[in-house]
């Protein structure tokens, strides 16, 4: 049997294979943030294509954490059932199925977020802000923490199996891990330590409203790959933080929208061609994180996922814009057919989502 598709055990958490849905805005929820039948019918057919695990898009703590249009959220009890529709079909496919959650912070607009300002660490104008944020005070820093907690229990009350926190690509908890973010001079700034203690206290307030029995993944950026940002060395250092934690796995990505060419979603990507692009720093947090790595970015054929795997550089691998084309591509691999991706990483699939039809493939052939 293919590496790729042995059953894994990953903390308490089981799956029928190593291949993750790697979390995906869709753009399919309704403007409250509840899933609509056309978001559950998405799910449904991720979870019959054959990954182990599906990860949601982005789902928003809190109305002022969001980004995106028809973004999911976990912010209120009315978003619950919807969710609970999304979890229910994906365990009826056999997929072990997570959410992600996430807050913008300070990567997100006003007229996004009712009129609000957006809130950020600190009061800094970077490249990768849309508008200069407001200063989040130690109270609004724990209420953002808090927020985290909560959307946890209603995740864990709609039947998903585990949350995942977006720790990554510039929004808030990145925001507090970066240097080029977070210039704070209380205790949420200054080391790495002080940096890291907002992310320590969103896992405590996952573990007291969803129970320390919950399971947590941690998507961390790898680097930013922006100046004076957080860093491959910091990024292991944390990763072993959190696998000291009882984190179940950490999936290892990078880059903000400041970071150009070395984004997280990289356009131009082809087997044997750019393929793997955070292979290095998946590998470099592997051996400082005590807990299983999924590594991420630009994976689209079978043998490097299955080289991943085999030569212990990750425990998981985790595909996105490939599964907006192809999202029976594990399944059609696992069947035989072992032919690389047919994603070219256009990114054009995107489009249509911020134009309010969700996000799909709009190459030939595609079927997301």
């Amino acid at each position: 049997m293919s590496a790729l598709f042995e059953p894994v055990r990953i903390g308490a958490l089981e799956a029928r294979n190593r291949v993750v849905r790697s979390a995906t805005w869709l753009g399919m929820a309704d403007e409250r943030g509840r899933a609509t039948g056309e978001l559950v019918d998405r799910y449904a057919a991720l979870g019959r294509g054959g990954a182990g695990i599906v990860i949601t898009g982005y789902t928003a703590v809190d109305p002022a954490g969001r980004q995106m249009p028809r973004m999911l959220g976990a912010w209120a009890d009315d978003q619950v059932p919807g969710l609970a529709r999304v979890a229910r079909a994906l365990a009826e496919t056999g997929a072990t199925a997570g959410v992600q959650l996430v807050h913008a912070g300070g990567q997100t607009r006003s007229a996004w977020i009712g009129g609000a300002s957006p809130v950020a660490p600190s009061f800094v104008d970077v490249p990768q802000y849309p508008e200069m944020p407001r200063e989040l005070s130690a109270e609004g820093v724990a209420a953002a923490a808090a927020a985290f907690g909560r959307a946890a229990e209603r995740v864990r009350r709609a039947g998903f199996a585990f949350v995942q926190i977006h720790a990554a690509h510039g929004y808030l908890v990145n925001q507090f891990l970066s240097p080029a973010t977070n210039h704070r001079t209380d205790r949420y700034g200054g080391d790495l330590r002080g940096r890291f203690r907002f992310l320590q206290e969103v896992l405590a307030a996952v573990a007291a409203a969803a129970g320390p029995d919950f399971p947590v993944a941690v998507k961390l950026s790898g680097a930013d790959f922006v100046p004076g940002g957080f860093e491959a060395g910091e990024a292991a250092r944390v990763a072993g933080w959190l696998g000291a934690r009882g984190i179940a796995f950490v999936e290892v990505s990078g880059g903000t929208p400041a970071s150009g060419r070395l984004g997280p979603v990289r356009p131009g990507v082809a087997p044997g061609e750019g393929e793997a692009y955070f292979r290095d720093l998946a590998r470099r947090v592997r051996l400082e994180a005590g807990c299983a790595v999924a590594a991420v970015g630009g994976l689209r054929s079978p043998e490097v996922l299955e080289e991943l795997l085999v030569l212990g550089e990750a425990d998981l691998v985790a595909l996105s814009r490939p599964l907006i084309r192809e999202p029976d591509l594990p399944a059609r691999w696992q069947r035989g057919d072992r032919s690389p991706a047919a994603c070219v990483s256009c990114n054009g699939c995107f489009g249509p989502g911020r134009a309010g039809h969700g996000v799909r493939c709009v190459r030939p052939g595609g079927t997301g």
